[in-house]
């Protein structure tokens, strides 16, 4: 074997110190003579493009987007606020038995632009906005919600659950973390077909506390996956805080741990988001390599329509967050300074937004 360069075997006469850990589990650790317990490493930095008043940090950093298609984004992002206001009133009025909203969390719309029409998305709860970017329609939307004859479920799933083969959405399920290890398992069957697509799996910080969450990712990382999980967090599960969830450097630390591919981003910057975003779909499609994204956000809403946030957080906290750190206002403020956007088209959008929202409504409304 030595004479053939390759490494000697395990020997008992060995007698050279060794620096570096030679056992198989463990290859880059080096051998100390200190006894100390690891119980923190260094906090994950957070990735941000523009500040909260829509300015770019670093010239270099500027996105590479076209003035029409940040407009589209941006209009898709007041039409997701608009019809997530009358369909949570609807809820309310009992016209239809759940939903959710996504106030606060917006930006997630950045991270469906960098994505191929083709990658396959598994969704959770709230990517409505990703399924809007893609081209779901209004009338699609409120045909699912109503479970009417024309919904692509057939009526067999609770209202937000949404699916569309056309636009390569798997169906949503209600059980938490289920399409974590689904997204392994269907990018690993892309890789081995060659398609040079991935899938990207969306997930919140409370689900992962599953056990699907450490299955999904272990498989990704060891069978060479091109997925890009993304995890919203956005600071509470249904109830739950998130210094009561876990202990340790969030959901990112855990990425490290497996191997994986990590990025922190300021999950209200739309921008950093389609940047992380597009890279790491770069290295799942050229490396067969996962990629884990955490985005730190904040949930303005309540976390459904089953909930009630006062119980577990003050009404200050939520009001003084939206008002500080809003994405669709920090969308605004960058379309402003590029001279993209004129002030008072807010208003004109919303209005036509919640009459075609208003317009399907009634129409899904009376469908069998």
């Amino acid at each position: 074997n030595a004479a053939r360069g390759s490494h000697r075997p395990f020997s008992a006469t060995c007698r050279t110190e060794r620096k570096k850990v030679m056992f198989p589990g463990a290859l880059n650790s080096e051998y100390t003579h200190k006894l100390n317990f690891v119980s923190s490493v260094q906090s994950i930095p957070t990735y941000q493009v523009m500040d909260t008043d829509g300015k770019v940090l670093d010239a270099a950093n500027e996105p590479q987007m076209k003035k029409d298609e940040a407009r589209k984004i941006y209009k898709n992002m007041l039409t997701l606020n608009a019809m997530d206001q009358i369909l949570y009133e609807a809820q309310r009025q009992g016209r239809i038995s759940f939903y959710m909203t996504s106030f606060g969390e917006e930006a997630l719309l950045g991270s469906a632009a960098a994505l191929d029409p083709k990658d396959m998305v598994f969704g959770q709860y709230r990517e409505a906005g990703v399924l809007l970017q893609r081209g779901f329609t209004l009338t699609q939307f409120m045909n699912q919600c109503y479970s009417n004859e024309l919904d692509l479920g057939k009526g067999r799933q609770m209202p937000i659950h949404y699916g569309s083969r056309e636009l390569h959405f798997q169906t949503i399920s209600s059980p938490l973390a289920t399409q974590i290890p689904q997204a392994a398992g269907a990018a690993y069957a892309m890789r081995r077909e060659g398609s040079k697509l991935c899938t990207i799996c969306y997930f919140g910080e409370g689900a992962a506390s599953e056990g699907d969450f450490h299955a999904g990712l272990n498989m990704a990382a060891t069978l060479g996956c091109p997925v890009i999980y993304y995890c919203r967090n956005n600071g509470y599960a249904i109830s739950t805080p998130a210094i009561e969830q876990y202990r340790g450097d969030g959901i990112a630390s855990r990425g490290v741990g497996y191997g994986i591919d990590t990025i922190r981003v300021d999950g209200n910057d739309i921008w950093a988001i389609y940047a992380a975003t597009k890279a790491a779909r770069k290295i799942a499609v050229e490396q067969n390599k996962p990629v884990l994204i955490e985005a730190m956000t904040y949930r303005v809403s309540h976390h459904s329509t089953s909930d009630d946030s006062s119980a577990y957080r003050s009404k200050k906290e939520v009001e003084d967050w939206n008002k500080r750190d809003n994405p669709i206002a920090r969308m605004r403020s960058w379309l402003e300074n590029k001279g993209w956007w004129a002030k008072g088209e807010d208003a004109e959008i919303t209005k036509s937004a919640k009459a075609e929202v208003l317009a399907a409504f009634a129409a899904a409304e009376k469908l069998k």
